[in-house]
């Protein structure tokens, strides 16, 4: 076997009150793609800062082509060949493709020092062709779409002459379409002998685009593999220590009178006559394609967005929100979709996330207080949650992406809400993580909390909802009670194929 261009041994990062990283290997050969799979807080993101320099290990060896390597900064393992390409772009958006792609390494004139912007123009345009990117070196980047950005990024790892190249949940913002073309560019990094480690939750890519792959669980090595060789199942087992059959937990529904009723609800342009009801002890599931209008819909019974039409009552009683507020009153928790800008204030310490809604009972003659009322409240819903943390004082933006969304739900469940909605409450964040959001909702139900449970995931409507509406561009098409529930009827519903429908 190809000897490795880089080999982690028993590597080992402890912060304060926490080990983050636990005796880990991993080996990497040029020419491959090698998949770094685990949960959100297994250790992976502490792995990929400590080879690129951000972090330095407490122990172990790392080398790189047999020779041991140690980074004091970024820029020594720019120098060294390794360069990470994150989920969020780290661009400079109003500066241009060219300033962006020699940030930090310039072409100088060999005779006057001065910084040589026609050869760095003409680089670029040579590594922009090679990527068969149809872009001006001038052109700002906050002109560009998101997988241009990304494409981008990639051209200055080239420029950097990489040798191992990070892709850290790359696909996250793109469409099919963009996948496909930064597959291809995947593949022919590889086929120039390029290493990629390449970090993603999505299955269906990693058994498309990687070699092997290096499962971590815990801040834990706990094996690796070829990935042809592998199964799904077989790797989710090795990141959350069980079989996928207990990925959906089983509970028996003890639905109670009826909580929320919306009849004809509307809102132009967004969606129309939207019907249904809601019942205490209940998960009703929510499922369409993409415009079908149900994160709009949800916005709306929360007070974010105001409707067009239609009427709704809560307990009985007319419900018109002219804000969250309103909502919160009624008793109406919303989890969004997009934790870090909606559901978090990344720059905040989880003390203040938790207790944010919860603020005007936590206050005395008009201030919060610090005292043991609030420390109190915010570690039992944090334990609730199992929030993997140094401490609650951390900010949130420290956080693992499923930390950062057990946060979002810990400072809802303190309200005790009668009614939860959550919109892609498992979105972006590990098996290991969602099978405890999975339980946790379960877990409401059981209590008597109506849910509204939206997801892009058919197996996890089907596998959590004891009755699902679907939606198709803003119009309800259709009910399915769970005795129906199967993947080939909520898609005939959510393509608006009604006329082969045989459930009601």
């Amino acid at each position: 076997m190809q000897k490795a261009l880089l080999e982690v041994q028993n590597l080992t990062k402890i912060f304060p009150g926490i080990r983050a990283l636990d005796d880990v290997h991993l080996s990497i050969r040029s020419g491959e793609v090698h998949a770094l799979i685990g949960e959100n807080g297994a250790g992976k993101s502490t792995l990929v800062k400590i080879l690129t320099g951000v972090y330095f290990p407490t122990s172990g060896v790392i080398e790189l082509e047999g020779k041991p390597i140690s980074f004091k900064n970024a820029i020594e393992a720019q120098e060294a060949g390794i360069v990470a390409i994150h989920q969020e772009a780290s661009m400079f958006p109003e500066l241009s493709v060219t300033e962006n792609i020699y940030m930090g390494h310039h072409i100088r004139n060999e005779k006057t020092r001065k910084l040589d912007w026609k050869a760095m123009t003409e680089h670029t345009r040579v590594l922009l062709s090679q990527m068969k990117l149809d872009i001006n070196p001038d052109t700002l980047v906050k002109n560009l779409s998101v997988a241009q950005r990304h494409m981008v990024e990639i051209s200055k790892a080239l420029s950097l002459d990489a040798r191992l190249v990070i892709m850290d949940e790359p696909t996250s913002a793109l469409t099919g379409r963009e996948v496909e073309d930064l597959f291809r560019i995947v593949r022919e990094l590889r086929d120039s002998g390029k290493a990629i480690l390449f970090i993603s939750h999505k299955f269906a890519e990693i058994f498309e685009i990687c070699d092997y792959f290096t499962v971590l669980r815990d801040g834990q090595y706990i094996g690796e593999g070829e990935v042809r060789k592998s199964s799904e199942d077989d790797i989710i087992q090795m990141m959350i220590g069980r079989s996928v059959d207990q990925m959906y937990p089983e509970h028996t529904t003890h639905t109670g009178e009826k909580i929320l009723e919306v009849r004809g609800l509307s809102q132009l342009g967004a969606f129309k006559d939207i019907s249904f009801d809601l019942h205490r002890g209940e998960i009703l599931g929510l499922f369409g394609l993409v415009g079908a209008g149900r994160t709009e819909v949800v916005r709306t019974i929360f007070g974010i967005d105001k409707a067009d039409g239609g009427s709704m009552s809560i307990e009985g009683k007319p419900y018109n929100p002219r804000n969250p507020q309103d909502a919160m009153r009624r008793g109406i928790a919303l989890v969004p979709e997009d934790r870090q800008k909606q559901g978090l204030v990344l720059q905040m310490s989880l003390t203040h996330n938790i207790s944010l809604p919860m603020l005007t009972k936590l206050c005395w003659k008009g201030l919060v207080t610090k005292g043991k009322s609030e420390k109190t409240y915010v570690e039992k819903q944090g334990n609730e949650m199992e929030i993997k943390a140094a401490g609650y004082h951390v900010d949130a933006e420290t956080l693992s992406g499923g930390n950062q969304q057990k946060v979002v739900l810990a400072k809802w469940i303190g309200t005790d809400p009668k009614i939860l909605i959550l919109d892609e409450p498992t979105k972006g964040i590990d098996v290991a993580t969602k099978a405890a959001v999975h339980e946790f909702v379960c877990e409401m139900a059981s209590r008597g909390v109506a849910v509204i449970l939206i997801s892009s995931e058919l197996p996890e409507v089907i596998g959590m909802a004891d009755r699902v509406m679907v939606m198709h561009e803003g119009i309800q098409t259709g009910f399915i009670d769970r005795k129906d529930l199967s993947a080939e009827l909520v898609m005939r519903y959510a393509i608006k194929e009604v006329k082969e429908v045989t459930h009601a």
